[in-house]
């Protein structure tokens, strides 16, 4: 049996290698597209690298513009690909613009389509990953669910209780295989003079919070606010450097946060495990958050992954204004959740491979 794999984001390829890795042992055999989504060589290349990934057989390279003009150049390359390569089913993961892409083409090649963290809900359908999530489960086959609560969404939705299928998460997977091996020597933190659980780690990229001016001052103004007694380390994604330059937000952020480019993954790994608190607005950095027991501020209006926020793990903190997300963050240093087990065992990635030799 022959996948095609169509992978585009920074996330994707972490959720990918224990997957692939799981194929590489099994008669399956796989293709990997890359849509070049996350082309920059922090973003992508050093990912493949670090998480023993082989190379894309495909590198398609398509980046930039508004979602429409990307999802629709993904659409007609993808379908290029699956033309010439005709496998037996799309493999696809997440909530991307590359995963909704991948899904349109094989569907309508009449492919079937399996997807990876299927179910997941923001109930926020001005999100772009909603609609590529929403969408995407909609013409799967074979929905992958890494949480109980996941598959209640597919459930009520009208899903067929046999397109459902609790494996339990990969990213958790991939940090029981990658974050047990990273500890607090060498890499990131030596290389910024960070001491474990010392410093504060945030991410931001979301166009919710980016493209909003008013939220983006306000997260801006809280950072600066925590930062004059904490210290701050921020790996900044391209797109969010280039609208903080244009915001002029830039130089005042750098005068007191320390920003990085973005890192690999097992410095990722190293930054979010011996952070005192993370402060993100991205799905897949509150989940590791949990993974290595540090409390999360969200800068969001909802998350999809709600049982942290029930469990004390994490807090949801929408950016309307400076000192209220201050206080947010401020309410969480030094805080612990409730032990849940909601993400299975570990051995997500096996129990899709095993599914998928069963069909």
């Amino acid at each position: 049996m022959k996948i095609v794999t169509v992978l585009g984001a920074r996330p994707q390829f972490i959720k990918a290698c224990v997957v692939s890795h799981a194929i590489a042992q099994s008669t399956l055999s796989e293709v990997v597209v890359h849509t070049g989504q996350h082309f920059d060589a922090n973003m992508s290349d050093v990912f493949f690298a670090e998480l023993g990934m082989a190379k894309p057989a495909y590198q398609l390279d398509i980046h930039g513009g508004t979602h429409g003009a990307m999802t629709g150049r993904m659409l007609a390359e993808v379908e290029q690909v699956l033309q010439a390569e005709a496998p037996d089913l799309v493999l696809v993961y997440g909530d991307t613009n590359s995963t909704l892409a991948g899904a349109l083409a094989a569907v309508k090649l009449h492919i079937p389509v399996a997807h990876v963290e299927a179910g997941l809900r923001s109930f926020n359908m001005a999100m772009p990953e909603e609609v590529n999530r929403v969408l995407t489960d909609r013409i799967s086959k074979w929905l992958f669910t890494p949480t109980a609560i996941a598959a209640q969404h597919l459930t009520r939705e009208g899903i067929p209780a046999e397109r459902i299928i609790p494996v339990g998460d990969v990213m958790y997977d991939v940090a029981l295989h990658h974050g047990g091996s990273v500890d607090a020597d060498g890499g990131v933190l030596q290389r910024l003079g960070l001491q474990p659980k010392k410093y504060i780690l945030a991410t931001i990229h979301r166009a919710e919070n980016t493209d909003h001016p008013q939220r983006l001052d306000a997260i801006v103004g809280a950072l600066a606010l925590v930062a004059e007694t904490s210290t701050i380390v921020w790996p900044v994604h391209p797109r969010t450097r280039a609208v903080l330059r244009r915001a002029g937000l830039l130089d005042r952020l750098a005068k007191c946060v320390t920003l990085i480019d973005p890192v690999g993954y097992l410095d990722m790994v190293q930054l979010e495990k011996y952070a005192a608190l993370i402060v993100t607005d991205s799905g897949g950095v509150q989940k590791e958050s949990f993974f290595f027991q540090v409390p999360c501020v969200t800068l969001r209006d909802e998350t999809e992954w709600v049982e942290l926020v029930e469990a004390g793990w994490n807090r949801l903190a929408p950016p309307v204004d400076s000192s209220g997300v201050a206080g947010h963050i401020a309410a969480a240093m030094n805080t612990r959740g409730k032990d849940i087990n909601p993400y299975g065992d570990g051995h997500a990635a096996q129990r899709i491979v095993e599914r998928l030799l069963s069909v």
